[in-house]
């Protein structure tokens, strides 16, 4: 007898069956379903890769170079015209591992708007405006490091399942007579129905801090187009290391967060709204694998590394400059001289 084994609809894990629950779970991301949503949601399912998709995989394989930090362990991806010299994460030499696998094909990607002397200029504004960073941070040869980086992007469309109970309070008050009255009326406030949430990314690289990458968004989707080799033309690209299933729980997060928010902002009207029942099930999940635009840098500043990330469509600037505590030293010494000064003059001119 053939066996059947079900994926969840919203990281592609295995689904097990609980006899407890009666449900199939998903022990990654926590996920569950009946049985009926289960057959209804894999009815129009097809296994198999279509031949078009597959040639386009061993392209992608063929012309895609993998490069390996024996430092850090990163992994960089350059098309077979370009040569990685060296690792955008920590500067030390990388080597030729071999070509890329063609299941790390991206679905779609958003090519760089900004060059390179764009980016130079937006980070030269930006560090301007930081006085105690190391004189070598704002040098040329650092802002040279500035790479060209498409990073990996799981972005998911989430189905949700809404199920919202309130009780809303109005309240008014008046003075009658002697006395003080104050009325208040309760009312269920109930929301229930689905929605999609489209669009919400999360990077795929454990190499580059999380905050960083969702603190350059958003990307503007109306751009993307479907992948071709031509767009690592000059560039690198990371390979990513975070599957579906490990980046399922930050798309939870933020596409629960985003339903709320969308609920609240439909309450209007209450003196106070008490949550009783507060229930976004994410019944499916739909990914496209995205590569998206960074101009990245990285700087090694007493033992610690400083990252830095430009949107490379929007240049929308992220990071945290080092802080150098001799120039901050220098400073409050010729601050302190002049306010010795100015109290000398001052003192001088009273005698």
């Amino acid at each position: 007898m053939e066996s059947v084994e079900y994926k969840c609809p919203n990281c592609m894990a295995d689904l097990k069956f609980n006899p407890a629950s009666q449900k199939l779970e998903c022990e990654f991301c926590l996920s569950a379903f009946t049985v009926e949503e289960i057959k209804e949601l894999c009815a129009n399912t097809e296994n198999s890769i279509p031949q078009a998709a597959a040639q386009t995989q061993n392209e992608f394989a063929s012309h895609t170079n993998l490069y390996h930090c024996k430092s850090c362990g990163a992994e960089i991806m350059a098309d077979d015209q370009q040569t990685a010299t060296f690792c955008y994460y920590c500067h030390n030499p990388v080597i030729l591992a071999g070509k890329m696998g063609g299941e790390f094909k991206p679905d779609k990607v958003i090519g760089f708007k900004l060059t390179k002397d764009n980016a130079i200029s937006i980070f030269r504004k930006w560090i301007g405006k930081r006085w105690f960073v190391p004189k070598e941070f704002k040098s040329q040869q650092q802002l040279e490091k500035l790479t060209g980086l498409y990073v990996p992007f799981w972005v998911a469309d989430c189905d949700i399942d809404i199920d919202y109970h309130a009780i809303g309070k109005k309240t008014r008050s008046w003075t009658s007579g002697d006395y003080r009255v104050t009325e208040t009326q309760e009312y269920d406030v109930v929301r229930r129905g689905n929605l999609t949430t489209r669009g919400i990314p999360a990077d795929g690289e454990t190499k580059i801090d999380d905050l960083l990458m969702e603190s350059i968004e958003p990307y503007d989707y109306r751009e993307l187009k479907d992948f071709s080799m031509s767009y690592l033309s000059g560039f690198y690209a990371d390979k990513y290391d975070v599957d579906k299933a490990a980046v399922f729980p930050r798309i939870r997060v933020r596409a629960t967060q985003a339903t709320a928010s969308l609920i609240n902002d439909t309450i209007k009207g209450y003196s106070s709204v008490s949550p009783m029942i507060q229930d976004y099930r994410i019944k499916q999940t739909n990914w496209s694998y995205m590569l998206l635009p960074v101009w990245f840098m990285s700087y090694k500043y007493k033992d610690k590394v400083y990252e830095f990330a430009i949107n490379g469509q929007t240049g929308k600037l992220a990071g945290t400059p080092p802080l150098s505590k001799g120039r901050l030293w220098l400073a409050c010494l010729g601050l302190g001289a002049a306010v010795a000064a100015v109290c000398a003059v001052i003192g001088g001119a009273t005698i």
